[in-house]
């Protein structure tokens, strides 16, 4: 089998497999990388959708070998430490019912609010279709991105001044 060198999440990783292997199960198997999930394999309900440059991406459709030198961002890659404004906003509005679909929801959310950082609702909607959730959180996927929107906009805070105590 052929050996693949590829970027995910800002780092070169090299996998031993077939050519015609779906990136999710490079991920998933190879990788262990397993937020992405498997949903239903034809590219249907977004569960399994990555960043390939920045485009979400149906992972279960993917073949390695179509990969490239193309960097390939998962959930784990969104923000390692949870600081994206979409995680956050997820985390403060309990967004997740059974959780799922959630990586894909926010990978796609991801791309919506790089492209357009303060989208209508109809925008969202129509940015998010092609990712189904079957616990139907749909209000709250929404509502999700309107509050990590208000995140990204909100200007940073200054950081706290420490001030010494004299003789301490």
């Amino acid at each position: 089998m052929p050996i693949y060198s590829l970027n995910i999440n800002g780092a070169q990783r090299e996998v031993d497999v077939a050519g015609e292997t779906p990136l999710l199960w490079v991920l998933r198997d190879s990788l262990e990388l397993t937020g992405s999930k498997y949903g239903c394999g034809i590219g249907a309900c977004g569960a399994c959708t990555v960043h390939l440059n920045g485009v979400p991406t149906r992972s279960c459709m993917t073949p390695v070998s179509t990969v490239g030198r193309k960097q390939v961002t998962t959930i784990e890659g969104l923000d390692p430490k949870g600081a994206h404004p979409l995680q956050q906003a997820w985390l403060e509005l309990d967004v997740p019912q059974c959780g799922y679909c959630q990586a894909g929801q926010l990978m796609s959310a991801a791309a919506l609010l790089k492209e357009n950082p303060k989208p209508t609702d109809a925008e969202i909607d129509g940015a998010m279709s092609g990712n189904l959730c079957r616990c139907a959180t749909y209000t709250r996927i929404r509502a999700g991105i309107h509050r990590a929107a208000e995140i990204a906009a909100a200007p940073a805070k200054p950081a706290a001044k420490t001030s010494k105590k004299v003789g301490a």
